[in-house]
This record gives structure tokens, sequence and C-alpha cells, in this order.
């Protein structure tokens, strides 16, 4: 009969290692995944300023606009954790909208090799950020609801795992996407 009660215990123990392992395993997926985020929007952040080097060629007294994108950039860099890169990131989005925006007025900077070349490159950029915060968003989910889930919910708290917050889009950004595009001809 004692080996039995001793075999359960062995048992539930080996069952709960496995638990914490999972959720240590998860952790560590959610912070390699934000480090891949964060990669991609370094990659953004350093493409900025010859872009805007790029357009003040052309359009030397539009001087707010790329003062604007610098701050933007600037507060992006700093952006500490998911909640606050997203933030700051809807604005630098705004921001560039608007330098580009700016760049239909100028024909020739349309025209520029190295302009196209930058905006391909932003372009290019852009998209590796949303497969990274797809992916970013998925670890959170599986780490969330791993120490949300029976049995880890009764000590994952008290061991240290809180739950980690998502990348999401910002307001603005979040009101464009769920609009439908309308076509006129």
């Amino acid at each position: 009969m004692e080996w039995v009660v001793l075999g359960v215990v062995v048992a539930l123990v080996l069952y709960l290692v496995m638990v914490y392992n999972r959720m240590v395993a998860l952790r560590q997926a959610t912070g390699q995944s934000w480090s891949d985020v964060d990669v991609q929007l370094k990659q953004r952040h350093d493409l900025i300023p010859n872009l805007v080097e790029t357009v003040k060629g052309y359009a030397a007294h539009e001087r707010g606009t790329f003062d604007e994108v610098i701050r933007a950039r600037n507060a992006a860099v700093n952006a500490q954790g998911p909640a606050a890169a997203a933030s700051a990131e809807g604005a630098l989005s705004g921001a560039l909208g608007r330098l580009f925006a700016l760049s239909e007025a100028y024909p020739d900077l349309k025209a520029n090799q190295n302009f196209l070349s930058l905006q391909g490159e932003l372009a290019d950029i852009e998209n590796k950020i949303a497969a990274a915060r797809r992916f970013f968003n998925n670890a959170v989910s599986e780490y969330n609801t791993a120490i949300q889930s029976v049995p880890a919910v009764f000590f994952a708290a008290s061991m240290g795992f809180k739950p980690s917050g998502f990348f999401e889009l910002p307001e603005p950004e979040r009101a464009a996407v769920q609009q439908a595009p309308s076509v006129k001809f």
C-alpha cells in the first residue's frame, strides 16, 4: 500500500514538473518571438532616416512632416514592451503615411530610384513585421492559455508566471482594417 501511495506522489510530482517546464518553455518562446518583432522594428527604424533624407532633397520646405516622422521614429525606438511599441509604431505608421502622401506632390521624387528602393524595402519590412507580430501573438496566446489552464492556474502566479500582453494594432489602424475598402472608377 505504501508503494502505491509513493508511486502516486511521484507521478503527481513528475506531472507538475512537466507542467512547470512547459510553462517555462512557452514563456521563453514568447520572449524569443518578441525579439524577432524587435529586430524587424529596428530594421524599420534604421531605414526611416534614409527615407526622410531622400524626400528632403525634393521637398525641403516640408519641415513639419520630416520633424513629425523623426519624432515618431524616436518614440518608437525608445518604446519598451509590446503595448508601448504597438502605440508608438501606430504613430510612426501614420507619420510615414503622411510622408508618402507628400511624395505624391513631387513627380521627380516618385521616379527617384533611391526613393523607390527605400519604399520597396520599407514595404518588405512591413510584411516581415506583420509576420513576426502574428508569430509573437500566437506564442503569447499559447503561453497565456497554459498558465490559465488547470492545474497550472493553481500555482502559476505564485511562481512568477504572469499573463503576457499581445502586440495589438493601435485603435486608428484597427478601425482602418475593420472598414471595408471602397473601389471607385
